[in-house]
């Protein structure tokens, strides 16, 4: 895989603090409250928001179930309020589906309680910090966010700890780097300042692919689904050698 010319940059501001990789409580990561409180307080609309391609949604969930297997403990990082993971979950014997707000999980857990799914829980955690045991999972899936992450390199590594010798990443991308300069560079800061958008990384799918390298990752597959127009969503399934 080719080396990126550059490492991910932000395209605002980000927590620029280290990450300590051994410490799992949320609270003792740099930059993980304002993460969450931004989440939270945007949880009711995104919730509410519709999908707006809905037929490259539909044909990522397929390519994804043909990935799963009923043998397969599979852990989501940054599930949002859960709707992929309802939709995935009895494709796996187990699905941990994760994420940084306490209002994004709690509205998860109202829908789940209202679709019962014996294979599915969700949890409050950090995709930047541990999420549980090393080599625990068979799958790990990160769906529209590894652009969100304080520390892209940081965040692949606990995906590599997480998975089991043989084990998958399933990824889907917002690549901003691909997109018009002045999105990423000028419009995403501004909306920034004044509360609307989180922080984000601006990376190329090259750069994104050549950090799953860096942290021993093998790529097995680069995809795109989008329907209309450019699609800057890089869907990339990378396997932990094994």
């Amino acid at each position: 895989m080719p080396a990126p010319q550059s490492a991910p940059t932000p395209c605002a501001a980000t927590p620029g603090d280290s990450m300590n990789a051994a410490v799992p409580a949320l609270q003792s990561l740099p930059g993980a409250h304002e993460k969450a409180r931004f989440w939270d307080r945007i949880a009711a609309r995104y919730a509410a928001d519709p999908i707006a391609d809905l037929p490259g949604y539909e044909a990522t969930l397929r390519r994804v179930q043909g990935l799963l297997d009923a043998r397969h403990d599979v852990l989501e990082i940054g599930c949002g309020t859960g709707s992929t993971a309802l939709r995935l979950a009895p494709f796996t014997r187990r699905l941990l589906a994760t994420d940084i707000s306490v209002e994004m999980i709690a509205i998860a857990r109202q829908r789940l309680a209202s679709q019962p799914t014996p294979q599915l829980s969700f949890a409050v955690a950090d995709a930047d910090a541990p999420v549980s045991g090393r080599g625990t999972h068979d799958v790990v899936m990160a769906f529209n966010m590894l652009h969100l992450v304080g520390h892209l390199d940081q965040a692949l590594m606990q995906v590599w700890h997480a998975l089991r010798p043989g084990g998958l990443l399933i990824s889907k991308t917002a690549c901003l780097a691909e997109m018009n300069p002045l999105i990423p560079h000028l419009a995403v800061p501004l909306m920034r300042a004044i509360g609307k958008a989180p922080a984000v990384l601006c990376f190329s799918q090259t750069q994104l692919q050549s950090a799953m390298v860096r942290q021993g990752l093998e790529v097995v597959c680069s995809e795109r689904h989008g329907t209309r127009g450019k699609d800057i969503r890089a869907f990339v399934v990378a396997r932990k050698p094994g």
